[in-house]
């Protein structure tokens, strides 16, 4: 593989990741992730077109994508910088979207507790904090 198309993976690469975020937040928001329907709808309403198989390979990280209007489209979607969604200079992640993640992992965490603490019956005192100081470990990092 070239310098280019690994520097082109890379960024496609990291957009994929990002979109796998904000779809984590939007659907911590709103109880439901995102169709594509619905991001297509948005971005339509303001002059831009996002096909099934483009939202597939963005998201997936198939392939770099340099269209500026999609950027912005998205970053309005989601409520964020374009500089977040392009990679552009070292931009993290906005403090919503941290805040939201944080959310997200807790309520995933807790659903493991959950579901641990069902399945696998009466388990002792200890052994249930054991597994609830593991969990909350896991989220921090």
């Amino acid at each position: 593989m070239s310098k280019a198309q690994e520097e082109n993976q890379a960024a496609a690469d990291l957009l994929a990741k990002r979109l796998r975020l904000l779809l984590d937040v939007k659907t911590a928001e709103t109880g439901t992730e995102p169709s594509h329907s619905a991001i297509a709808a948005f971005l339509k309403e303001r002059g831009v077109n996002l096909s099934r198989s483009r939202w597939t390979y963005m998201v997936n990280g198939h392939r770099k994508v340099d269209d500026p209007l999609v950027f912005e489209g998205l970053a309005e979607f989601f409520d964020v910088d374009v500089a977040f969604l392009t990679g552009d200079s070292d931009v993290s992640a906005p403090d919503k979207v941290n805040a939201q993640l944080d959310l997200v992992r807790a309520m995933r965490a807790a659903r493991v507790k959950s579901y641990a603490t069902r399945t696998l019956g009466d388990l002792s005192p200890k052994t249930l904090q054991a597994i609830t100081k593991f969990l909350d470990e896991e989220i921090t990092e």
